[in-house]
């Protein structure tokens, strides 16, 4: 049994008499870096049963035209009421240009007119994944400058939770953490796996939620890729057309084509209809390593 731990008041200032310079130095900063899948809605409940101390849980949304549907409808549907109910504080933050107010979306900017960005992690025809920028300025940066905002600095940094499972321990790297934050794991703290996550959910009355991540994310592992052919074929098909866009585009540009799998062929021929599963890419593809996404 995990004792329950006493949940601080969200930017609450200490004051002591004998310490009247304390008196002016706000409370520390602690969120839980929220992606709306199975791990950090986990933490979520476990926020609300008082047993991880954080009252504040930040959600860097990629974009309504980016994030899968299934993860928004969740948020709306069942994290947010639930976070409300239990007085905790569930901030969705888009990325906002500062000098325009301009709110900027992946799926947007890959597709704007013009654009040659490959923001994301897309399949070279090695099968490896390019170079990306996706996570770092669509969710590292967003939530750090909100950080900043409620008064994170290098000298008085916030404490960001991560939720990476034990299960997925090789994906906790600290050294990602910006100067004004201390990144920390609350799951491997209480050795908790996903399947624990899952029943921590159920057993708080809510329906787990599928796993989070944009849809056409090339990390996504061949049976996600053929669950969305089969289950949601509109999904599938736009993320053909995006897949198609790229590669016109660097065709244009004399460059090689990239895919959205790492199979080296378009994602049609790559996952084709009626077939559940690659044989020998069940397990291999590639997650995500940062933490900060599919959680």
């Amino acid at each position: 049994m995990i004792a329950p731990v006493h949940p601080r008041t969200p930017n609450a200032q200490r004051t002591s008499v004998a310490d009247p310079e304390a008196a002016t130095t706000p409370a520390p900063v602690r969120s839980i870096s929220y992606g709306g899948g199975v791990q950090s809605t986990a933490l979520l409940v476990l926020a609300a049963q008082g047993r991880i101390d954080f009252r504040t849980f930040l959600m860097a949304n990629v974009g309504d035209d980016s994030e899968h549907p299934g993860t928004l409808r969740y948020l709306d549907e069942y994290a947010r009421p639930f976070a409300a109910e239990h007085g905790i504080e569930l901030a969705v933050l888009n990325r906002v240009m500062v000098r325009s107010g301009e709110v900027r979306t992946l799926y947007g900017q890959l597709t704007k007119e013009g654009s040659r960005s490959l923001a994301i992690p897309v399949r070279m025809s090695n099968g490896a994944p390019g170079t990306r920028s996706c996570t770092a300025d669509f969710k590292i940066k967003v939530i750090g400058r909100e950080l900043k905002r409620r008064g994170a600095t290098k000298e008085h940094p916030a404490t960001i939770g991560i939720g990476i499972s034990l299960d997925e321990i090789h994906r906790a790297n600290k050294r990602r953490c910006e100067p004004h934050e201390e990144i920390v794991y609350p799951l491997l703290e209480l050795g908790l796996r996903r399947i624990d996550c899952a029943r921590i959910i159920r057993e708080a009355g809510l329906p787990v939620p599928p796993k989070s991540s944009c849809w056409f994310c090339p990390f996504h592992r061949p049976e996600t890729w053929h669950d969305m052919r089969r289950n949601e074929p509109d999904l599938f098909e736009k993320s053909c057309r995006l897949e198609e866009l790229l590669n016109t585009r660097r065709h244009m540009l004399g460059k090689d084509p990239v895919y959205l799998t790492r199979f080296g062929r378009p994602l049609r021929k790559a996952i084709p209809d009626g077939v559940d599963v690659l044989p020998g890419f069940e397990d291999g593809d590639g997650l995500c390593d940062s933490g900060w996404c599919m959680t």
